[in-house]
């Protein structure tokens, strides 16, 4: 069951790649393994713990070139980043894990998805994808390839979560190389033809005024799962939507992987 409690009650470890809530049950039934959208880190997912089941311990993935790993330099291949997820994540599988991917995180997620399954026969409870075309269905904008100003401003025509930041020249430096690599990384990424599926079932989330993601792009997820089961949520608001719109979204998650 769900408890009130806020973060800071579950004690949170900060390792290579992950960020780990661990569960206040003890052993968790299930570990939800987090990834962010471009230029996102593991901040995002930190109110998260407080609303998930006391037996369920959550994993944010810490992407290198932003916070404590900013000295490290940005993966920019799909191959890569996914590549050394998944051996971070071969001491996670003594339990069942799920996963959720927001914006370039939903491919990241269906990547380590297949790599679970194929090299180690670990098929996810879940994969939840959210704000995210299917990836035989997304096309680059070339973004990476412009200038400072388009690249920033290509991100705020999403929505706006802390952009903010952009305007501070400090932060501005530190920033926006993480953000051009991811997506250098998302637009140069091109799934296999065709786009293998996935054992695991799928649930999609999509803000309705999301201008980067249509409700079309995202239920062609669908087709990417052998499971013959598919799901998809809607929220007010933009590509954006799970910050404000937190408490509803993690709600459903949890449901989804009862499901």
């Amino acid at each position: 069951m769900n408890r009130p409690r806020g973060a800071s009650e579950r004690t949170v470890r900060d390792e290579p790649w992950l960020r780990r809530y661990p569960a206040p049950s003890g052993r968790p039934r299930l570990r939800l393994v987090c990834f962010p959208h471009a230029g996102g880190n593991a901040q995002l997912f930190h109110g998260w713990p407080a609303r998930l089941p006391s037996d369920v311990e959550l994993l944010a993935v810490r992407y290198p070139g932003r916070q404590e790993r900013l000295s490290e330099p940005c993966v920019e291949s799909m191959a890569a980043l996914t590549d050394a997820v998944d051996a971070a994540l071969l001491p996670e599988l003594d339990v069942p894990l799920a996963l959720f991917g927001h914006s370039m995180g939903a491919s990241v997620a269906y990547e380590t998805a297949l790599r679970l399954e194929r090299r180690h026969g670990v098929v996810p409870r879940r994969l939840l994808v959210s704000a995210r075309s299917a990836p035989h269905r997304a096309r680059p904008t070339g973004l990476h390839l412009r200038g400072d100003d388009d690249l920033v401003a290509g991100v705020r025509r999403l929505g706006d979560l802390g952009s903010q930041a952009y305007d501070i020249p400090e932060l501005r430096e530190l920033l926006l190389p993480a953000l051009r690599a991811d997506y250098r990384l998302i637009e140069e990424y091109r799934p296999a033809s065709p786009p293998p599926r996935v054992s695991a079932p799928v649930t999609a989330y999509l803000g309705r005024d999301d201008p980067g993601c249509s409700r079309e792009n995202l239920l062609a997820w669908s087709e990417l799962t052998s499971a013959g089961d598919f799901a998809l949520r809607t929220y007010p608001g933009d590509h954006f939507y799970l910050a404000p719109r937190e408490a509803e979204l993690v709600a459903d998650i949890t449901k989804d992987l009862e499901a």
